[in-house]
């Protein structure tokens, strides 16, 4: 367990997949998380029980999953976690979904990652960490970079987003980095 000022990540449980199955069933939330990606959402409570037992099954020399809890509430707002770790490397992708629509913009996406990258970078000891959003989830975008990633590149017309294509846009952050961004912070 990670705990911060508003947010804890904490370990997934069963009762969890109900929020999980409300958010990839949301069409706003599917919307700015995967620019509306059908592989996302919608999805079957049956499904999301396959897939939360796959992240129980996790082995978090590879990849993890947190469940990210509002710590006044109690309450499940959202995910967190990363995947594709190389120790030999020093190198991981992570993800975010606050999926609580009354939680965004109100900085619980930026604290868990915060929570997340000080993980990554103090007890794994990583080098660098990635991420990609769409260059239409502007507020993923300033988020990112609020959390010190610089952007190192894009594949243009990469997102379809119903009728319209979208650049997948690449950050990365590198460990020196983010003592820095820590420091001014």
């Amino acid at each position: 367990m990670i705990e911060g000022t508003l947010v804890r990540l904490r370990a997934p449980r069963a009762e969890d997949v109900d929020a999980h199955v409300r958010w990839r069933n949301d069409p706003e939330v599917v919307h700015w998380a995967t620019g509306g990606d059908p592989h996302f959402g919608p999805i079957t409570r049956e499904s999301m029980e396959r897939f939360h037992d796959a992240r129980l099954r996790q082995d978090p020399r590879v990849e993890a999953t947190f469940t990210v809890e509002d710590l006044a509430a109690g309450r499940v707002i959202g995910s967190i976690g990363y995947r594709d770790l190389d120790p030999f490397a020093g190198r991981a992708t992570v993800g975010i979904l606050i999926g609580e629509r009354d939680r965004w913009g109100g900085g619980y996406g930026s604290e868990a990652l915060n929570l997340l990258l000080g993980h990554l970078f103090g007890s794994c000891r990583l080098r660098r960490v990635e991420l990609d959003t769409w260059s239409g989830n502007e507020r993923a975008v300033r988020a990112f970079r609020k959390a010190g990633f610089v952007e190192e590149g894009r594949r243009r017309e990469s997102v379809r987003v119903g009728e319209r294509w979208y650049d997948s846009v690449l950050f990365g952050l590198l460990d020196h980095e983010w003592a820095a961004h820590r420091a001014a912070s």
